[in-house]
């Protein structure tokens, strides 16, 4: 796959080991000839390491022998999750500091959610690009203010905190991006 067409979320190979990209830097040439650079900010699927990769638009990657199996969160203990697999039922296991960035997302009815399989291992989970999550606190809000556009903090069922609209209370569900970790709308 050329470096021009990369995208967040892809699952490349890089020196051998599968690679989740993060982030996306596209940095312009301020010269004549000079060759556009792309930065990317990826995570070793088998290591868990950050890796930076600055590749010209003509490089390329590989993309890597995955395997994606719908799975549900069976149940949580201190140090790990376990999930399971929905069409052939096997359980997966992964250590929680794995799962840092995904864990405020995750509840036991989340429809969507992906297993990456590689090796016949689970090395990682990839959640839908939008969760629906219930306000389990907000400030009440003051009458009055809601001609100008402010935001207020709101802690969700799973413990994020997203800053949503003042004119959003407790009690209601709403969307939030996976990727960025901001509020999306009512659900």
């Amino acid at each position: 796959m050329l470096a021009k067409e990369i995208k967040t979320g892809a699952i490349l190979v890089y020196e051998g080991e599968p690679i989740a990209i993060q982030t996306i830097h596209v940095q312009t040439p301020s010269a004549r000839g000079a060759a556009t650079l792309y930065k990317y900010r990826a995570r070793n699927l088998v290591t868990k390491q950050k890796i930076d990769i600055v590749l010209k638009g003509t490089d390329s990657l590989d993309e890597a022998d995955f395997q994606r199996r719908p799975i549900k969160l069976m149940y949580a203990e201190p140090d790990m999750l376990h999930f399971l697999d929905q069409q052939d039922y096997n359980q997966y296991s992964l250590p929680r500091e794995d799962l840092e960035e995904e864990i405020p997302y995750l509840t036991e009815n989340l429809e969507g959610m992906l297993a990456l399989i590689y090796n016949d291992e689970c090395v990682g989970v990839q959640l839908p690009t939008a969760v629906e999550l219930e306000i389990t606190y907000a400030e009440p809000s003051v009458k009055g203010n809601s001609a100008t556009g402010r935001t207020k903090p709101v802690t969700l069922s799973t413990g994020l905190i997203v800053h949503v609209p003042e004119y959003i209370s407790q009690g209601e569900i709403i969307k939030v991006d996976t990727r960025t970790g901001e509020f999306l709308g009512r659900a």
